[in-house]
């Protein structure tokens, strides 16, 4: 009975921490009132899929069709002005904040480390940035984050049949949007493999503890088939969904449609790019990519950079050695998780032939490293204040870089000169 209490209490918490981050993502979303950034390509393709019929060519054929439904949907609703084309990528910031909270609750078992992992992911910059702006990713974080939480919440259940198959539904919705959703489908697959191997091998550990990431009886009931149904059908079922709005049924027209989005995705001959950066550069935070700088009068400026906090990212790399420490070192499961998505979804893409890269393909990894500070700054023998000291410091950083994060504030030239630590910001 004790559960019940508890389970209500997280839900109302969720749901404050929802309509929260909802309404301060709002703010100041219709400024400016023209595109920004990638919005030139993702707002065009929304309304052509609002016309009655569609027209030729497709426009953004590159990739999956789902997040540029949402973005149509928005506009279908609220009209096709900023408000409308920005106003459902709030919704899944907002949610994408929620999944984290969801996620810490899950490998902390307690409310106070999980309130300050979704404070700490709002107070990284890039989340707040990308849900205020009508592009794919924050859908697919949205979508990929509340998979990762639920595969969180079955990872240590005797049954996880039912978290498990929704992961596997929301990574294919999360794949749907941008194909990048299929790395923690993929990182899912390894670990119940990897699991499932050292079954196999009917592995034990030596000194066996509670804590281990590795249990020679950890899922019981959970056979082949229920893998492939949470991993394969369920992902390939919700991913194909979302193709048939455009393409139907048919069956030439989705392969067709997969093929484009393959040869666009892995190709290898594209010009390069002002703000392009590699994968290895990330987390350093080394190049930036400026969504918009407009000169509003001799000394202001409204500005919009993709960047990330200094004070989250920089500290979030020493919290993600000893997490991998403590996996390899004391075998800790959630250590193991935190770890397995966090360089699943970064390291993903050193795997990729294509050479363009851009610093917001990092998002999904550098939210998930909030869970990393968390578990450090609460580690045993750790004062409690620390962590709520350090979601202080976090937040003085959001507060810092707001102006040069929210195009309705703006900034003076001298603020911003101060602002670019390095000259590879500008």
């Amino acid at each position: 009975m004790s559960a019940v209490p508890k389970l209500s209490q997280s839900a109302v918490i969720a749901v404050a921490i929802f309509l929260v981050a909802h309404l301060a993502l709002l703010i100041g979303l219709t400024t400016p009132e023209k595109f920004v950034f990638d919005e030139v390509h993702y707002v065009p393709a929304a309304r052509q899929m609002l016309a009655p019929a569609m027209s030729q060519p497709m426009l953004n054929p590159m990739h999956p069709p789902l997040a540029k439904e949402l973005i149509a949907a928005s506009i279908a609703t609220f009209g096709d002005n900023a408000f409308g084309w920005r106003y459902l990528a709030t919704l899944f910031g907002a949610l994408a904040i929620v999944a984290i909270y969801l996620s810490a609750l899950a490998l902390f078992s307690a409310q106070g480390p999980a309130i300050a992992a979704a404070l700490i992911a709002t107070f990284n910059q890039m989340l707040y940035v990308q849900a205020r702006i009508a592009m794919l990713d924050i859908f697919a974080l949205g979508f990929g984050l509340l998979a990762i939480a639920a595969f969180m919440h079955g990872f240590r259940r005797e049954r996880p049949h039912a978290l498990f198959a929704l992961a596997g539904a929301l990574l294919g919705f999360a794949a749907a949007c941008k194909w990048s959703g299929l790395f923690p489908l993929g990182v899912c697959i390894v670990i119940v493999a990897v699991i499932r191997l050292m079954q196999g091998w009917r592995t034990l550990f030596a000194d066996a503890k509670p804590g281990d990431w590795y249990r020679p009886d950890l899922w019981p009931d959970f056979r082949v088939h229920h893998v492939a149904l949470c991993f394969a059908v369920l992902p390939a079922i919700t991913y194909l969904a979302a193709f048939v709005p455009l393409y139907g049924f048919s069956l030439s027209d989705l392969i067709e449609a997969q093929r484009r989005i393959f040869a666009d995705n892995t190709t290898t001959a594209i010009a390069g790019h002002t703000y392009m950066s590699a994968w290895p550069s990330w987390p350093l935070l080394a190049r930036p990519v400026w969504f918009l700088f407009d000169k509003t009068s001799e000394n202001s400026v409204s500005a919009v950079v993709f960047l990330g906090n200094p004070l989250v990212m920089w500290p979030a790399l020493l919290a993600l050695a000893i997490v991998l420490r403590d996996f390899i070192a004391a075998r800790r499961w959630d250590a193991f998780l935190i770890a397995a998505f966090y360089f699943g979804c970064w390291l993903a893409w050193a795997l990729l032939p294509r050479t363009l890269g851009f610093i917001y393909y990092y998002m999904p990894a550098a939210t998930i490293a909030s869970l990393a500070l968390v578990y450090v700054l609460r580690r045993e023998g750790q004062p409690r204040w620390l962590l709520w000291a350090y979601v202080g410091i976090a937040a003085i950083g959001f507060a810092v870089m707001l102006p040069i994060s929210a195009a309705f504030i703006g900034t003076t030239m001298q603020n911003f000169n101060r602002l670019m630590l390095f000259q590879s910001w500008i």
